[in-house]
């Protein structure tokens, strides 16, 4: 059976009608993610996302990447008043003031952890059990898992780590399954 092109891939709603969603949708939405710094990415650009659609954020990632050293907390943990004005001043990325901060306070928590640790952190949160869902209605905006997640993280105080913006974290890393039943992503 010969493998189906990408515009004969059945996807997620959420996933058509753009490039840039149906490769994020086909390459990484939904497949599992480990590593602290990978995660911290993904944290940090869910924290960006809270108020904008998520296009603006991977239109921009490229440029998000570059500015926040790859999202390596050792060095973003660093960044001090002079590389927020930059950053305030770069339009490839989201200027926001309080989400830039945010980012760099994160990153100086997760430079505090041991190695794998912020990994496992997020990664005890994952359900045991998920339901994948029939139809896009059936997705929730957040699970006791998220609520939970995000209740541990403020606790250790990290930013911008509202419990929505935590299911989409366990959306987008594999921590759950939200590939609707039909998807050819879908997890059998």
């Amino acid at each position: 059976m010969a493998a189906l092109t990408s515009s004969e891939k059945i996807r997620c709603a959420w996933a058509a009608g753009s490039t840039i969603y149906s490769t994020y949708h086909d390459e990484e939405w939904g497949v599992p993610l480990h590593g602290d710094q990978e995660l911290f990415e993904r944290v940090s650009l869910e924290g960006f996302q809270a108020g904008l659609s998520w296009i603006t954020i991977l239109n921009k990632r490229p440029r998000f990447r570059e500015v926040f050293a790859e999202f390596d907390p050792s060095i973003v943990a660093n960044f001090g008043e002079s590389k927020v004005a930059e950053l305030m001043n770069d339009a490839g990325i989201v200027r926001n003031r309080q989400k830039i901060h945010a980012i760099i306070h994160n990153a100086q928590l997760v430079q505090a952890m041991p190695a794998g640790e912020f990994d496992a952190l997020l990664w005890s949160f994952a359900p045991a059990m998920h339901t994948r869902p029939n139809t896009a209605s059936e997705i929730p905006a957040t699970t006791p898992e998220s609520i939970a997640l995000s209740k541990e993280l403020r606790g250790r105080g990290f930013k911008f780590v509202g419990p929505t913006t935590m299911y989409a974290l366990m959306q987008a890393t594999g921590m759950v399954d939200d590939h609707v039943a039909g998807c050819w992503r879908a997890i059998p």
